[in-house]
């Protein structure tokens, strides 16, 4: 996208939010570097360059503007969408994985040499893992300080730097300020949108928590738990994304109260926990981490769960070619495909959830949870554990298991290979070898991989012909009820059957479908 010079002018000079993220505008006159549908006057065209990433951008000697602050864009949907090395590279990269185990562990866990690895970052981003990381590591800085009242040094290490005064030399460089500056005018900015607030409101009503400028930082801050605002692309329709996480919901992991779907996450340097909240242009994300280094790590996770990097617009196009699909997608737009926070958690439940109602299968997950998940406290709800890792799990009795005894066996194949490495499933895998490798497991067959790779790999083109939901709203639709003629019919929806799957479930009046009171 960055390449085609034209593209990029006319989304710019109209000012199209639909690009924010996909590619960054740098204006060579003041070397700042925007989002296409920043609100200032748009530069001339021979004063533009155009970059893919914000990080190629820093690269390059821009600053972030401060007006449309364009590092808070949300996330490319291209890295989601993609299988190959960059791709998953870029996603590795997005959960920290550079920050913890350096480009060596990036390469290692990808199977390619560092410097090849450095070599294609940067032909297709400008920049090599490093500056990406960096960028990131700024980013999650920006957060700290404007959210939190935690000491400068203790921002930079939660942030990734290596030292304080790499964090000030990074946070100066690509914001034009210092730390304590960007902390003094968040504060007036929330000083200043809390006295428009008093004096617009009601008598007796409350001050609303949102900021004004409608970043992705924080609406607020409490000791230990950070309050921030998790941007996408309109249009999003939450009732199925919600719909199906409620639903869905392990007790103990995952529960819905007061308006917002709650669970514990597993994190490198502790665990957390995350209340998700839909708004009109925004998911309010409340987090509370033991360990603030896990921030970034927690908002890449969250990010996926809701698919919020997705393109509805794309997606949508693509499935309204189909004269049948049409009118779901027009009723409700923006659907997402919900994911997870962790792959080989959601194996799990995959196969718990085989051939069972979605009640037994909260129950049977329940029973794991309780016997061999880490019990966790949480004074603002009911979240007791943390689900149980592939290693807890690989050596439970099979006989305390309430299943058959081929299910057993299906289980227990499977946490042994998640636990000894065989089987990995994660933001570095490659899908088709992943969907392989859970084929040649017992007891998986085509409906069970690929709901996994759907929702925890997060191929955009999984589809399942066979699963009965599918197929019954085929049939209602006048779409082929076959699987073989579906798989057939569904060549048109390419590359986003998921999310086809997705308006085809929403037929029913299952509770997956629909947000909860």
């Amino acid at each position: 996208m960055h390449t085609d010079t034209e593209r990029c002018v006319r989304a710019v000079q109209s000012k199209d939010a639909r690009f924010d993220g996909v590619f960054f505008t740098a204006v060579r006159t003041t070397r700042i570097y925007c989002r296409p549908s920043c609100p200032a006057r748009p530069p001339k065209p021979e004063n533009m360059e155009f970059h893919p990433t914000a990080a190629s951008c820093q690269r390059a000697g821009f600053r972030a503007c401060k007006r449309c602050r364009p590092d808070t864009s949300p996330g490319s949907s291209e890295w989601n969408a993609r299988a190959d090395s960059v791709a998953r590279a870029v996603r590795l990269i997005q959960d920290g994985v550079v920050d913890r185990e350096g480009v060596p562990g990036l390469a290692a866990r990808l199977g390619y040499s560092a410097r090849q690895i450095e070599r294609q970052l940067y032909a297709e981003l400008g920049a090599g893992p490093l500056a990406l990381a960096r960028a990131q590591r700024a980013q999650t800085a920006r957060v700290l300080i404007e959210t939190t009242p935690l000491p400068m040094a203790q921002v930079a290490f939660a942030a990734g730097f290596a030292s304080i005064r790499t964090f000030n030399d990074t946070v100066r460089e690509v914001f034009a300020l210092t730390p304590g500056e960007l902390r003094t005018r968040a504060q007036g900015s929330r000083a200043h949108g809390s006295r428009v607030a008093q004096a617009s409101r009601p008598q007796g009503s409350r001050t609303p928590d949102a900021r004004a400028d409608g970043s992705r930082e924080a609406l607020s801050a409490t000791p230990g738990a950070i309050t921030l605002r998790l941007p996408f692309r309109a249009p999003l329709n939450p009732s199925n994304l919600f719909g199906h996480l409620v639903a869905t919901a392990v007790p103990g992991v995952e529960e819905w109260r007061d308006g917002a779907y709650r669970r514990t996450l597993a994190l490198p340097h502790g665990h957390g926990i995350v209340a998700l909240a839909p708004r009109p242009d925004h998911v309010q994300a409340r987090l509370s981490l033991t360990d603030p280094r896990d921030l970034t790590h927690a908002i890449s996770r969250c990010r996926r769960l809701l698919d919020l990097d997705a393109d509805p617009v794309a997606v949508d196009d693509q499935l309204r070619t189909d004269p049948l699909l049409a009118p779901l997608v027009d009723a409700a737009p923006g659907r997402r495909v919900p994911r997870t926070v962790d792959a080989a958690e959601f194996a799990v439940r995959a196969v718990l959830g085989q051939q069972v109602s979605t009640a037994a299968a909260r129950t049977h997950a329940a029973r794991l949870v309780t016997a061999h998940g880490e019990p966790v406290e949480d004074p603002e709800g009911g979240l007791t554990h943390l689900f149980p890792t592939p290693a807890a799990l690989a050596g439970l009795d099979p006989s305390t298991l309430a299943l058959p005894q081929s299910r057993r066996t299906t289980l227990l194949t499977l946490v042994t290979a998640l636990a000894d490495g065989t089987l990995a499933l994660g933001p570095e895998s490659d899908w088709a070898e992943a969907r392989a490798r859970l084929l040649a497991l017992p007891g998986f067959g085509p409906w069970t991989t690929e709901v996994i790779a759907m929702r925890a790999l997060g191929d955009p083109d999984a589809f399942l012909p066979g699963d009965l939901g599918v197929r019954r709203a085929a049939q209602g639709l006048g779409l082929p009820a076959t699987p073989a003629a579906l798989t057939a019919r569904a060549a048109r929806w390419r590359p986003w059957r998921a999310y086809a799957v997705q308006y085809l479930w929403a037929t029913d009046s299952h509770p997956i479908n629909h947000l909860p009171a």
